[in-house]
């Protein structure tokens, strides 16, 4: 009797076993199925992630306008004049549509003494001198460049009549002159002034100063 006991209890452990080991694994379609789950998850969230970065980099962008726009007036304040050589607004418009931002920046951050005679440090942004285009950072050209490694853009009012051409003219970005004695921009993620290079601000992802 103890010998039949003891046989039917193996017996029983032995099922309750294999019983557990079948219930502990997967089928391929419930893996499948899983991995389709997380793929449509992951898809529904890039693009918030996406959404997140682009208006982070954005606000970046605006604070480096206001940097920037904030220096050369400093600049202007103190010196009486712009941190430029140049004669002419067109002439005096810097960075990603014009001349190199370097002799500029240079001045403002007091690397050069041609026109900031005092060496005040009107501006001093991030710097890496390992690469040309940063994020962010002036780069080993001297310009400064936005969240998208392009360099800012930027015109002064260098013959000073209080005016400056709008880069986008009338389309969406005010009024045609800007009545400001500096103004700066981005050209944001598509690197082109307005939408893919139509020079339109209404619906672009640009950033600028003056609005």
């Amino acid at each position: 009797m103890r010998a039949m006991s003891v046989s039917g209890t193996n017996e029983k452990l032995v099922k309750a076993e294999v019983t557990c080991g079948n219930r502990g694994g997967f089928t391929l379609m419930e893996l499948l199925i899983v991995i389709a789950i997380i793929a449509v998850l992951l898809g529904l969230i890039f693009p918030v992630f996406q959404g997140v970065q682009d208006r982070a980099r954005k606000v970046q962008a605006k604070n480096d306008l206001t940097q920037i726009v904030t220096a050369v007036n400093a600049f202007y304040t103190d010196y009486g004049r712009y941190p430029t050589d140049q004669t002419t607004d067109a002439a005096a418009t810097y960075g990603g549509v014009g001349t190199s931002s370097k002799f500029v920046f240079d001045e403002l951050r007091a690397k050069t003494a041609t026109l900031n005679t005092r060496q005040v440090v009107f501006i001093s942004p991030p710097e890496d001198s390992s690469q040309t285009s940063p994020k962010g950072k002036i780069g080993s050209d001297g310009q400064f460049r936005d969240p998208w490694a392009n360099a800012y853009a930027f015109r002064m009012d260098a013959d000073y009549d209080n005016q400056v051409a709008n880069p986008y003219g009338t389309n969406g970005a005010g009024a045609d002159p800007v009545r400001q004695g500096v103004i700066a921009w981005s050209f944001g993620k598509d690197v082109q002034l307005g939408n893919q290079g139509d020079s339109k601000y209404t619906g672009s992802d640009d950033v600028i100063s003056w609005q």
